[in-house]
């Protein structure tokens, strides 16, 4: 997974400077390049980064609850002596 992101985001980035190329000597053809990669880079790359990222993780330990705003208390409180 990791490496299809990689390859994936060198592409949209490369796609992208190839679309910015374009557009400085044709303006319809950059522009659509432009869009299709920016598609390509919100729905199909971002989703995929953010699966990658969350897939082995409890969101539980994210959400403020009583035993999680007690630990950041506590580790506030031995930071500080």
């Amino acid at each position: 997974m990791k490496y299809v992101i990689a390859i994936l985001f060198i592409s949209v980035a490369i796609s992208l400077g190839v679309g910015f190329y374009i557009k400085s000597t044709d303006e319809g053809t950059g522009n659509l390049i432009i869009g299709l990669t920016l598609l390509v880079g919100f729905f199909i790359l971002m989703p995929l980064f953010i699966y990658h990222r969350w897939k082995n993780r409890s969101v539980k330990d994210y959400m403020l609850t009583k035993e999680n705003i007690q630990k950041m208390q506590d580790y506030q409180k031995d930071k500080k002596i």
